[in-house]
């Protein structure tokens, strides 16, 4: 894969995961500097936020998959299922 295809998917995807946070009550903003990343915050808890990423990762049979990944590393959801990830998203970032 071209290095800007790879840039296009990566926020292709995190568009996606924006869209799926709006409905869950969160602001999310796409952060197109490279790597491209997703800045999510609870709207009057700013303190509440997170910055996801998305990479790429081939399976056992070689093909290409996307992840959302947090800001430390690890792994939250394959991209295509972005209302699943926006859903673990708010169950961490919503204040209880």
């Amino acid at each position: 894969m071209q290095p800007g295809a790879r840039d296009h998917a990566r926020s292709y995807h995190l568009h996606r995961l924006a869209t799926a946070l709006d409905t869950e009550g969160f602001h999310a903003t796409v952060k197109t500097s490279y790597p491209a990343a997703l800045h999510v915050f609870m709207p009057g808890a700013s303190m509440l936020a997170e910055c996801i990423d998305c990479v790429p990762s081939t399976d056992d049979a070689g093909r290409l998959h996307w992840y959302y990944r947090w800001s430390w590393g690890e792994l939250l959801h394959d991209t295509s299922e972005p209302d699943a990830a926006a859903a673990k998203i708010a169950e961490v970032l919503s204040a209880r």
